[in-house]
Formats: structure tokens, C-alpha cells, sequence
């Protein structure tokens, strides 16, 4: 499927790599000056839907830049005009919702990385689209890696053929611990009573249970959150068979707050875990923010994390199914 040059000019940016032929992330900004407002965007968007996704889904990450998308607000109505279903986030991020479908991103440390993964991995239902606009750009740092899950496998597949093989044939287990009210200096510090909208223990118990995680209570009232056995990677449709990394193994392996595991309960071999972490950001894109960005990411098969930065950065996220 080509690109329509009539609505839009194909770019180029920092940091942008092909691989295995597709240019990640693909650049549309404005084919005339002229049309760079946000109610030209909307309506050429509206108009190639189909389209668009399939450059999503084609490039795994597509940049919209050069457009005058000023805020909250001109970011929610680009979502709303793909008519893609909201998905809430759950997981250990501190966020809060700014305007409609839109949030703030990760709200821990900026001095922090957060590292490389698909939004939402262990849950039953992950979001298909991450889509992020860039308010405010850093004065340095705070980019946002992310990295074709599928180099991941291929690389650990020629390394370790046995053991990534034995890790898909048992299945991994994760464990996470989480305090009761929310803690913004971590950037795992979301409390179990705002991830699960009740501050009621069952009812929480319930809905963990839902989405496929069991729960044991600790005696400080927080919690510890159990989740498997689950893949270690995953091939979506759509996506040339490829199989995708999908997994946070990296990240959350011996972690003070988390362990990943086989789902026997024994070790993963720590040569395995380091070197994956060296892969993983070998293959890494390097993406750097302009002021007024909207970066689409295929969340099936891009890892994506945040780089430490100087403030002020603002970068606020919506989820898709």
C-alpha cells in the first residue's frame, strides 16, 4: 500500500533506522504549509483510517510532526477521529487522566529510565496501539527508545536455541509488590487501591482474578501480585509471522520490587537475562521528541521505555485496543 503524497509529505528524523526493510518510525507531516492545522489533520486522518493503520501495522511505528497539535485536547480528538475502542491501563505507573482518553505518561523520576516493554504485557488484554504526544520536549535526555520485538527473538534464538525454547516450554511466572497508596517518587510506585479502583480487598482479589493475576496480602497492607504462567514470546496477525519478545523478563528479573521466574519456580540463568538486556538495547531506536509530536507505536511489536532527562518534559499517552 503506498503513501498518498496528497495528504501527506514523507520526512525523515533523528535516530531513524530500516529494518528488514521498513523505516521505523515512518515520518508524515504536512504537504503544504498551509495544512498543518489540526482540523486539516483530522480530516485527512478520518479520511485514510484503513490506511493509516496499515502503515502502523507495516512500519510498527508511525511520527506525525510539523502539525499544530498544541495540547490535551487537540491530542484526544485525533484518537477519537480512528474510532479506535479506549483500553484502560493497568499496571505499576503512576498516571493521572488529563482530558478524556488521554493521561500523563509514566510519572516517576524523570532522573529514572524506565525500561524497554510492551505496555501492559502480563495482562490478558494489551493495548494494540500506544500513542504519545509531546507537549513539552526536554532540554535533554527523555527520549523514547523503542525496539522491533522480533530482532529481539531472532538474535536470542541464535545465542541461546535451547534455552529460549526450554523458557517457552514451562512458561514464566512474575511476581510484583505494590504499597496501598500511590508513591509518584518510583516509577513502579501506582498503590494496589488506584490500579484496581477500590480501596475494598476482595473486591480488588476479584477483579486481579479477571485479568488473570492472584494476590497475596502483606502485613505493611500492601501486596504482592503473582502472575503466569505466561510466554515467553507471541506472533500476532498481521505481522509476517514474525514472533515477537513478548515478555519482561529483562525487567523485572531480581528486581527489589519484582522477580520474573520460570513457572516452575526455578531460576532463569543470569547470562541468559544479561545478555538479552545488551540485545535488546543494541537494537534500540533512539527517538527524540519535537514539540508537538504524535508518535503512533504498534504495541504488539515494539518494546518501547523512557530515557533519564532534564525537566521540564510533559508527554501524555493514550491506549487502544
Amino acid at each position: 500500500m503506498e503513501i498518498s503524497n496528497k495528504d501527506f509529505k514523507v520526512g525523515k528524523c533523528e535516530g531513524q533506522k530500516v529494518v528488514d526493510g521498513e523505516t521505523m518510525p515512518l515520518v508524515l507531516q504536512p504537504p503544504e504549509p498551509n495544512k498543518s492545522d489540526t482540523e486539516s489533520l483530522i480530516s485527512v486522518l478520518k479520511q485514510n483510517k484503513h490506511w493509516f493503520e496499515q502503515m502502523l501495522i507495516k512500519n510498527s511505528a508511525v511520527l506525525l510532526r510539523g502539525f499544530d497539535v498544541k495540547n490535551a485536547e487537540d491530542f484526544n480528538d485525533i484518537i477519537e477521529a480512528f474510532g479506535w475502542d479506549d483500553i484502560r491501563y493497568i499496571g505499576p505507573a503512576p498516571r493521572t487522566q488529563v482530558y478524556k482518553r488521554i493521561w500523563t505518561a509514566n510519572e516517576g523520576p524523570l532522573s529514572e529510565f524506565i525500561y524497554y516493554h510492551h505496555e501492559m504485557v502480563l495482562i490478558k488484554e494489551s493495548p494494540k496501539k500506544v500513542v504519545l504526544f509531546c507537549e513539552i520536549p526536554p532540554p535533554e535526555g527523555g527520549q523514547t527508545p523503542f525496539v522491533p520485538s522480533f530482532r529481539v527473538t531472532e538474535r536470542m534464538l541464535e545465542e541461546f536455541p535451547e534455552a529460549v525454547e526450554e523458557v517457552e516450554a514451562k512458561g514464566l511466572k512474575y511476581t510484583f509488590t505494590a504499597l496501598s497508596k500511590d508513591d509518584t517518587s518510583s516509577m513502579r510506585g501506582r498503590g494496589w487501591e488506584d490500579a484496581f479502583g477500590t480501596s475494598d480487598k476482595a473486591e480488588a482479589e476479584r477483579r486481579a482474578k479477571a485479568i488473570g493475576m492472584d494476590m497475596e496480602w502483606l502485613p505493611n497492607g500492601g501486596v504482592k501480585t503473582i502472575l503466569g504462567p505466561r510466554s515467553l514470546t507471541k506472533v500476532f496477525d498481521g505481522r509476517k509471522g514474525r514472533r515477537m519478545w513478548f515478555n519482561t523478563v529483562v525487567g523485572m528479573h531480581g528486581k527489589e520490587s519484582s522477580s520474573a521466574m520460570l513457572a516452575d519456580g526455578t531460576e532463569i540463568p543470569e547470562n541468559f537475562v544479561k545478555r538479552c538486556g545488551q540485545i535488546i538495547e543494541e537494537e534500540s531506536i533512539q527517538f527524540k521528541w519535537e514539540k508537538g509530536d504524535v508518535l503512533f507505536l504498534d504495541n504488539m511489536a515494539l518494546l518501547h521505555g523512557r530515557r533519564p532527562s532534564l525537566p521540564p518534559r510533559k508527554v501524555l499517552v493514550a491506549t487502544c485496543k
